[in-house]
């Protein structure tokens, strides 16, 4: 069982260099082929074109149902890991305090970096005019009043056909907040319906990832051919911008744990380091769980606390995912020219910071695109350019996994200054005789942090 995160961590990691080389292939081919003199280059690129938009719309078609359907079921989750328990829900309201204020940390960073250092005018032009732009969403209306307006949906079903992802996401958040307060009798049957929807789009998701290689070949070998050694150069600067991001965030949690929980900034760093070497090792925070516990531990948190907020941390908190996933959406702007209204960020920044709550437990390839494409739509930004970076996650992935493991703990110290903390009886006595105090309280949660969980940090 221990092996299990290693080896998942293994594959996933075998996946992204497969993909990776994919990408590689797929530029040096475009770039190389009229020296190949194999064909026409137009001819060869309308192929290409084709195919790689054929994967697209494969990977298109499930965004939806998959983030309606994870949404509920992840609300529902959340909503019952915390029932019951104080420590519970401090834990939860601080998490999402703190993915709230993250994504607008990421908001106005973002722009900022890509002004100070933005992608060379050449090279955006060059990759801009590579990508189709066949399919391109109209960025919500200017106009703070209208914009209001359009988040609350007359019709959600409408919603869904006409691709308004906020409307849309808002009624599922709504929806899934009101079904976790009916009785379980009535509650579960339908998070179990929408469970089995989730699995069923992931089964879907996996076949079209399955022909990720062929279809980021496809798409890489048009941007070769169009943009040349550009793309290179915005590739690398993509990761810097972004991996930015999650910098600031990791950085962010010494301060969490210093002035939260008032832990000395040297403590702090030396408790909390070989956690983040195995999260640095495996891109997985599951893995990462034990020596955060061991760190807490050593920081003086009590067990009652850290058994029930870290395991909870695990299963439904990313604090680098939903700023990370807005940082892609706005560079992907960036690099295709597209000027973001007030209202177009305020969308994104919405759509990040809800959906996270159902991706955690994605797999990262996965969560990758079902994450960022909901925000790509809500902002009006085409989603063609997530298939080529899906193809260099792998940095930024391991500053969102020591991002969040960091985090984690530093909350987790925080949490624990809020106040005594009031368990049942029975928990309260397993945790005196020795007993482990994380599965009793929360079944829920027991069920959230297994293996679904040990993935790449997405969010």
């Amino acid at each position: 069982m221990a092996g299990a995160p290693e080896k998942k961590g293994n594959d996933r990691m075998a996946r992204a260099w497969i993909i990776l080389s994919a990408l590689v292939a797929g530029l040096a081919l475009g770039m190389g082929w009229p020296r190949l003199r194999a064909g026409s280059l137009p001819d060869a690129v309308n192929v290409a074109d084709s195919i790689g938009g054929i994967w697209l719309d494969g990977l298109r078609m499930t965004i939806i149902p998959l983030v309606v359907s994870l949404l509920i079921t992840g609300i529902a989750k959340t909503v019952d890991s915390a029932r019951g328990d104080r420590v519970a829900m401090r834990s939860v309201a601080t998490f999402v305090a703190l993915l709230w204020v993250s994504t607008v940390i990421a908001a106005v960073l973002t722009p900022v970096l890509l002004g100070f250092f933005p992608m060379p005018a050449d090279a955006a032009h060059s990759l801009a005019a590579s990508l189709s732009r066949d399919i391109h969403i109209e960025a919500p209306a200017v106009g703070i009043g209208t914009f209001l307006r359009s988040i609350v949906p007359t019709n959600p079903i409408a919603a869904a056909a006409n691709d308004a992802l906020l409307p849309l996401i808002l009624f599922t958040a709504a929806f899934a907040v009101a079904l976790a307060r009916l009785p379980a009798a009535q509650r579960e049957p339908v998070t179990a319906f929408f469970d089995t929807i989730a699995n069923t789009m992931l089964v879907i998701v996996g076949w079209v990832l399955a022909l990720a290689p062929i279809g980021v070949l496809a798409l890489a070998f048009g941007v070769g051919a169009r943009a040349g050694t550009s793309a290179i150069g915005a590739l690398a600067h993509y990761i810097a911008v972004v991996s930015s991001a999650g910098l600031v965030l990791w950085i962010l949690s010494y301060p969490v744990a210093v002035f939260g929980g008032r832990i000395p900034l040297l403590a702090f760093a030396k408790a909390v380091a070989p956690a983040q070497a195995v999260a640095l090792s495996t891109q997985s925070s599951l893995a990462s769980l034990p020596p955060m516990l061991k760190a807490a531990t050593d920081l003086g948190v009590d067990r009652s606390v850290s058994r029930v907020s870290l395991p909870l941390a695990v299963a439904i908190f990313r604090v680098t995912s939903p700023a990370m996933n807005l940082a892609v959406a706005i560079y992907v702007a960036h690099w295709l020219g597209i000027s973001l209204t007030p209202s177009a960020i305020a969308a994104g920044v919405a759509v990040a910071a809800i959906t996270t709550v159902g991706s955690v437990s994605l797999p990262g390839q996965v969560s990758f695109l079902t994450s960022i494409a909901p925000i790509c739509v809500a902002m009006g930004i085409p989603i063609e350019p997530l298939a080529l970076l899906i193809a260099v996650e792998m940095i930024p992935d391991l500053v969102r996994t020591v991002g969040n493991v960091t985090m984690d703990v530093a909350a987790t110290t925080a949490i624990a200054r809020m106040g005594p903390t009031h368990r049942d009886a029975d928990v309260a006595g397993n945790h005196e005789a020795g007993g482990d105090a994380t599965a009793a309280p929360q079944p829920a949660l027991a069920a959230g942090v297994t293996g679904p969980l040990d993935k790449g940090e997405r969010p």
